[in-house]
């Protein structure tokens, strides 16, 4: 081992993507927690409407100050399309949301970064090592248990089955969105990937607005805005972290967002762990500290991918 590859700077650097990405799950936990309590006062399509608007413009000084970057062809196409994912993946998500408790919600949403590994493979190229893939079954495992102390205690409703659906048709989305998001990184900055995210997916929701659109309270308002403060931080901590590791390092870490979703389903909604959660939530942490382990970083100079 050399001395510069032991140097403290370059362990700082190396973890330096991988706590960004703990931030921003941590800081779309609190966003789902937010939306969630405006969606159950307003409706879905309102709070991802105006939560989206309300994003675009806080992202808009961002972006004059940050040069007012511009999208090339090839990352345009891609905002566009992770905007459409996640319009139908967001929509899913939260209806799913409201119908089941904040925990089971992520729980069930796990099994996104597993097809994810797979579609960064095939689409990205990435090598998927043995490392990645003994951290996601282990994360697998860990919501197999959480799942058999949530759904062996009683029969669902119709509600709850209805939501369940919703949530896992979302995770197949999602997968995609999380390779998208790689993509998106190697194609455009934070900034820029903030503001085009926010405005395109507000414009998709605003185009249906005759048939959904209603006029919230200004409480749910403030909960809106709230929403797409803690959604904006996330997206810029993602997209930073993103374009620095690769998509198999950092999708391990997706499952810390299970933690986060039972601390503020408990403070926020009541919602109640027991024992099968935490013991899920331990074997969830022990693969991402195995899938963050001796992680691949790229240069501080994010790579461009070919612009075709």
């Amino acid at each position: 081992m050399n001395a510069a590859s032991a140097s403290p700077t370059g362990d700082r650097s190396a973890a330096l993507p991988i706590l960004a990405v703990v931030a921003g799950i941590a800081t779309f936990s609190a966003m789902d927690a937010v939306i969630k309590g405006a969606s159950l006062a307003v409706g879905v399509y309102m709070a991802l409407l105006l939560r989206n608007s309300f994003a675009a413009i806080l992202t808009f000084p961002l972006w004059l100050r940050a040069g007012r970057p511009k999208p090339s062809r090839a990352a345009f196409r891609v905002h566009v399309q992770r905007a459409v994912i996640t319009s139908a993946m967001a929509t899913l998500f939260f209806y799913g949301l409201v119908r089941i408790p904040m925990a089971e919600g992520i729980a069930i949403s796990f099994v996104a970064p597993i097809i994810a590994l797979y579609f960064a493979a095939l689409l990205l190229g990435e090598t998927i090592r043995r490392r990645a893939v003994l951290a996601s079954l282990l994360g697998v495992v860990g919501v197999l248990v959480i799942g058999a102390g949530r759904f062996g205690s009683g029969a669902y409703s119709d509600e709850a089955v209805a939501g369940t659906t919703a949530i896992l048709l979302s995770a197949v989305l999602y997968a995609i969105n999380l390779v998208l998001q790689r993509k998106q990184a190697l194609l455009a900055g934070p900034v820029e990937i903030a503001q085009f995210q926010n405005l395109l997916t507000a414009l998709i929701f605003l185009g249906v607005s005759p048939w959904f659109a209603a006029v919230p309270d200004k409480p749910s308002l403030l909960l809106i805005l709230a929403g797409a403060v803690l959604a904006t931080m996330a997206l810029l901590f993602l997209s930073w972290g993103y374009a620095r590791a690769e998509a198999q390092v950092l999708l391990p870490i997706e499952y810390t967002g299970f933690l986060w979703a039972a601390l503020l389903g408990w403070l926020m909604f009541g919602e109640r762990l027991d024992l099968p959660t935490v013991a899920g939530a331990i074997l969830i942490v022990i693969g991402c500290s195995i899938g963050a382990r001796n992680a691949k970083v790229e240069s501080q100079s994010p790579r461009r991918a070919p612009l075709t």
